[in-house]
């Protein structure tokens, strides 16, 4: 009870704030070391990355291998071992209409404060790689439908997300994007758009909350937060900035491991011991030796 009490506090929390004024920068997380690290900086939300999240637990592409049962104990671990409102990527919902509904009631449960679902067809693929195909947009609308009927709070929120930029072009993609809006989805996500015109266009399009996914590398150009304001976005999730730094910071560390046998070069580049274990929650374990430890 008191875990379902936190989690809709939160909610009421993130769907508050999205009413006020300011472009809300979340954070990709995807495992716990990320999401503790994040968890203390003050951010609105933090952002559950699929690829991430993937990528650190199973080793393997985000291709729609990872199943909603991975995902789902992934989401929760996060959601809990964290104070920050959780948007979770749940990808095409897993499966059918029934899927959706499971996995809409399944995150919820989790604690997670929202839930992203994409039109793409099954299995799925990143949002920035080649190959990606959607399903009809009525299909899409009735998961949404679905989607908001599986909710127990109306502060949890559904992002609804389109991937036909991409394939179909941007006409066909905020066509997508206004009947989802109509569905019920309470924050709109066009994906990969290509040009600083087709993102002012989308952004300023709807009246509902529009988010704008910023990947280093990938295929939509990167701006400054003031930027991206003044576009329209409300929201701006940065799912790859915490992998690709994690990569290149071991990349660099575990070179030195092996070129020199040692790690006396890059001692600079690693965090405190004893300030990450206290990130870690070893202060509490501590106190609870000295509580009970024999006289």
């Amino acid at each position: 009870m008191k875990n379902q009490t936190t989690a809709q506090a939160k909610r009421t929390k993130f769907r508050q704030r999205l009413s006020q004024p300011g472009l809300i920068v979340a954070p990709g997380v995807f495992e716990m070391i990320s999401a503790r690290l994040a968890d203390r900086m003050g951010f609105d939300t933090l952002y559950m990355t699929g690829y991430g999240t993937v990528a650190s637990y199973l080793g393997i592409p985000d291709a729609g291998l990872a199943t909603y049962t991975d995902m789902v104990n992934r989401a929760g671990a996060i959601a809990q071992g964290t104070e920050t409102p959780l948007i979770a990527d749940g990808d095409t919902g897993y499966g059918g209409l029934l899927n959706v509904a499971q996995t809409v009631s399944g995150y919820e449960a989790a604690g997670v404060t929202g839930i992203q679902l994409e039109d793409q067809e099954f299995p799925k693929k990143c949002g920035h790689t080649p190959g990606r195909r959607v399903i009809a947009m009525k299909d899409m609308v009735k998961k949404i439908q679905v989607a908001c009927e599986a909710r127990d709070s109306s502060d949890f929120l559904i992002v609804a997300r389109t991937d036909a930029r991409t394939t179909l072009g941007l006409d066909e993609a905020l066509r997508r994007a206004e009947a989802y809006c109509n569905a019920g989805a309470d924050i709109l996500f066009v994906e990969s758009p290509e040009t600083p015109e087709e993102m002012a266009k989308i952004a300023q399009t709807f009246d509902v909350p529009v988010l704008i996914n910023v990947v280093e590398g990938g295929r939509t150009p990167l701006f400054s937060k003031q930027a991206l304001e003044e576009m329209g976005f409300k929201m701006a999730i940065y799912p790859g900035t915490g992998f690709l730094a994690m990569g290149k910071a071991l990349e660099s560390v575990y070179g030195a491991l092996k070129e020199e046998g040692s790690s006396l070069s890059v001692t600079d580049q690693l965090y405190n011991f004893e300030s990450f274990s206290k990130l870690m929650g070893f202060e509490a374990v501590w106190d609870f030796d000295r509580k009970h430890a024999d006289d």
